[in-house]
């Protein structure tokens, strides 16, 4: 009797373990695998493929094109030398948003659709999709804006619509935009960075940051990373946070992906540090942030809401300074 009774608890028991261990999430489930019908489901946000989608048509389905190539080769229509207008640096939008916005963490336009208008701390405002879009030419590419009512900013508008057509209104699907990454428990160190630069980043970048023009000089094949014809100091990826995310997701362009980065996470940081401590454009920032209270923790300059220095807002350690924000308000 006490030994069936104690076969009932050993089977009672391993039934329960084996509940648990099915319920329990697996890695895969925790980045960006969900179950479903007892399945692993992954929920990588794929853009649809352009070639082959063919639901819209005529007009529409032209503007989506030109989207496309617009922000592909943005420098092409709108750079120094561009067809349309000179207006940029002649950066294409596709070297900051890889693959025209549609590589998995590779900052792509997944969730603007579904998320714009919104409320953005650095204006203070609701801005929609076109202000989003006049933003980056204006930081990003350190240009000019566009007309709201032009052909290409309403085919820009086209092709971000279209990309997020499967996104439902207000979501933010995985994958979208960039990763955060782990911080650091010391500075970024731009000494540390530029030994990464030399090794892994100068044979496209170039020693001096520069990029590498094409043939004909009309756009960049690789992008300068700094000096006059590279982002300016306003745009999103001179928060270094952005950058490090950035790189450890994507870079060496196409050799490392989100799933297998090449670069040790201190790697990201530092070599981050190196380029966004090195020069560029200057931006006038004093509209920016008019509510210092909502100023991202790596914002590089001040004024700040809180007694940390410019230095480790710059450069960190960061995790100090998110904790700090975080006991305020928690005490509010």
């Amino acid at each position: 009797m006490k030994r069936n009774l104690l076969l009932i608890f050993l089977v009672i028991v391993i039934a329960v373990i084996a509940i648990v261990i099915l319920k329990k999430p697996t890695k895969k489930a925790e980045e960006g695998h969900n179950i479903a019908n007892g399945k692993e489901v992954d929920s990588t946000w794929r853009a649809p493929d352009i070639a082959t989608d063919l639901r819209e048509k005529g007009k529409e389905r032209e503007m989506i094109l030109y989207g496309h190539d617009l922000i592909a080769h943005t420098a092409k229509f709108l750079g120094p030398k561009g067809t349309v207008a000179h207006i940029s640096n002649g950066m294409n939008c596709q070297n900051c948003h890889l693959d025209a916005g549609t590589r998995p963490w590779g900052n792509n336009y997944a969730a603007v659709y579904a998320t714009y208008p919104q409320l953005r701390g650095r204006s203070n405002t609701v801005q929609n999709i076109y202000g989003r879009i006049n933003d980056c030419l204006q930081r990003s590419l350190n240009g000019k804006t566009l007309d709201t009512t032009s052909y290409e900013i309403q085919s820009i508008y086209m092709y971000m619509k279209w990309l997020g057509k499967g996104v439902a209104k207000g979501k933010k699907p995985y994958s979208a935009g960039l990763p955060k990454p782990a911080f650091l428990s010391r500075a970024a160190d731009p000494a540390k960075g530029k030994v990464v630069y030399i090794k892994v980043c100068s044979s496209c970048h170039g020693d001096k940051g520069q990029g590498l023009l094409n043939a004909d000089g009309s756009e960049y094949t690789y992008p300068p990373l700094w000096g006059q014809h590279s982002y300016n100091d306003g745009a999103g990826l001179h928060r270094l946070s952005s950058f490090a995310s950035f790189v450890s997701s994507n870079m060496p362009y196409n050799l490392a992906s989100h799933a297998h980065p090449l670069l040790k996470n201190e790697e990201a940081w530092d070599v981050a540090a190196y380029v966004n401590s090195q020069p560029r454009p200057r931006m006038d920032q004093h509209k920016d942030w008019p509510d210092i209270t909502k100023k991202p923790f790596d914002a590089p300059y001040g004024p700040y809401a809180d007694s940390f220095n410019e230095q480790q807002h710059k450069y960190g350690p960061f995790e100090p300074i998110v904790n700090a924000k975080t006991t305020k308000n928690n005490l509010k």
